[in-house]
């Protein structure tokens, strides 16, 4: 508008946004409040999640591990072996979940797989495992309302019932093992997905992954499961400790649902509507070979978008390659912003059950204002940061990482080739650039040339 206001338009979601001039001038990332000295006593206990808090948490499911030859998952611990094998993540079941094991069992009649059921009484045979259990069992009911007399009158075989959620449950949680960075001294220092080494952060990518598959081949009623970040309280998280959440639900969920719809009707409306309209936009700030990055539109709160151009749906079907090229600006729009601002991480893909193509995309919404009674009663709201502003916020500090050589190495901005129709999953598209040889070089540097 003449004034300056942005009016966008999600073509996904149909949401309105406005952007008004003059609400978005927040620091990128900045935090010139100290924050509290660290107290040493309590280092590796700042929460539940922490790394000496180990039986605080449900019975874990797995952890990834930091060998002399690489990385390995371990799994099948018992509850002595748990607290002497080092970890950098941590799977474990999430003490509340959104969708509950009893809501499986009674909805669906199901059952612990044999391989989930050996695992759990392996985990009670032992004296701690044992104990341990019992102790979350009735932490749990404490949590929910039970008074002691109900917690001590419940019969062992009803506790031992309840821990299901324990082994098979299909709300979990990804743990990174720090909650400060290395050296820290002030609790304002949180150590963040951008805090990691890209080798680090490729790894917590891929140890999630591995616990989405899994998920969906124990519960064979799983038509969808959710994976998120919620990084600060003001996003949602219970814990200022990095970690990401799993849940399975039983539906594609609302947004896939209409997306299907939308893809059904144009196959390749994520180039055209999403990818191809950023770049002729000029709000790509990031690409490499297998994944693109753009400031997102159309979103309430400030997004930055993570598309791969991967032929695969799922991310469970990427090559090592495709996976890194996903982390590495995942990882980079993380370190940009820092670890002061509140986000949430949505990670996207093509349902199991869907019959038609959808690219895998991550979006990072910064939590930076709260939707009030002005979009409670129009449905239109208000963004702080336009997408061409937050990309000028992103650009100079993707600049500056890869300099420093803290983020892998992609093309930034104007580097970026931004090719229409970048992304395969669309298989006319795939095609007809295989016909087309997409952009063939010409006799001589054709870029020089022209």
């Amino acid at each position: 508008m003449r004034d300056g206001t942005i009016k966008q338009f999600n073509p996904f979601t149909g949401t309105e946004v406005w952007t008004v001039p003059g609400r978005g001038h927040r620091p990128l990332g900045e935090d010139n409040h100290a924050g509290a000295p660290l107290d040493p006593a309590r280092h590796g206990k700042h929460c539940t999640f922490c790394e000496s808090r180990l039986f605080e948490t449900p019975p874990e499911k797995a952890r990834l591990v930091r060998t002399a030859t690489g990385w390995e998952t371990i799994k099948g611990l018992s509850a002595e072996e748990t607290v002497n094998t080092d970890w950098a993540f941590r799977r474990v079941p999430n003490l509340f979940e959104i969708v509950s094991c009893d809501y499986w069992q009674k909805n669906y009649d199901y059952t612990l797989p044999v391989s989930l059921q050996s695992r759990k009484d392996n985990y009670l045979a032992s004296e701690r495992g044992w104990r341990h259990v019992l102790d979350i069992v009735n932490t749990r009911m404490r949590l929910c309302g039970a008074d002691e007399a109900t917690v001590r009158a419940t019969p062992i075989e009803e506790k031992i019932a309840m821990a299901n959620a324990f082994f098979g449950g299909g709300h979990e949680l990804i743990i990174a093992n720090r909650h400060f960075i290395d050296g820290a001294t002030h609790a304002n220092q949180l150590a963040g997905s951008g805090s990691m080494t890209p080798e680090e952060h490729y790894q917590y990518f891929r140890f999630t992954i591995e616990a989405l598959r899994e998920i969906y081949l124990s519960n064979r009623y799983v038509r969808y499961v959710a994976v998120f970040q919620n990084w600060l309280k003001p996003a949602g998280a219970s814990f200022d400790h990095l970690h990401k959440q799993l849940v399975a639900i039983d539906e594609r969920g609302v947004s896939n649902d209409m997306e299907i719809r939308l893809v059904r009707a144009n196959p390749n409306i994520y180039n055209e509507e999403a990818v191809n309209y950023a770049a002729y936009r000029n709000l790509v700030f990031a690409e490499n070979d297998h994944a693109i990055a753009f400031a997102g539109f159309g979103h309430r709160f400030p997004t930055l978008e993570v598309y791969s151009k991967s032929e695969r749906s799922q991310p469970w079907n990427h090559s090592v390659d495709e996976l890194r090229a996903v982390s590495d600006l995942v990882h980079a729009c993380h370190a940009a912003m820092g670890p002061g601002i509140p986000c949430n991480e949505e990670w996207h893909y093509k349902p199991p059950d869907a019959d038609v193509p959808m690219p895998w995309r991550v979006q990072i919404k910064w939590r930076v204002s709260n939707p009030a009674g002005f979009e409670g009663g129009t449905l239109i709201y208000v963004n702080t940061i336009d997408p061409e502003s937050l990309r000028d916020k992103v650009v100079p500090r993707i600049f500056e990482l890869k300099n420093q050589g803290k983020i892998a190495l992609m093309k930034i901005a104007f580097e970026c080739d931004c090719v229409p129709n970048c992304l395969k999953y669309n298989p006319a598209v795939r095609l007809q650039q295989s016909r087309d040889g997409e952009f063939l070089p010409l006799s001589g540097d054709a870029r020089s040339e022209s």
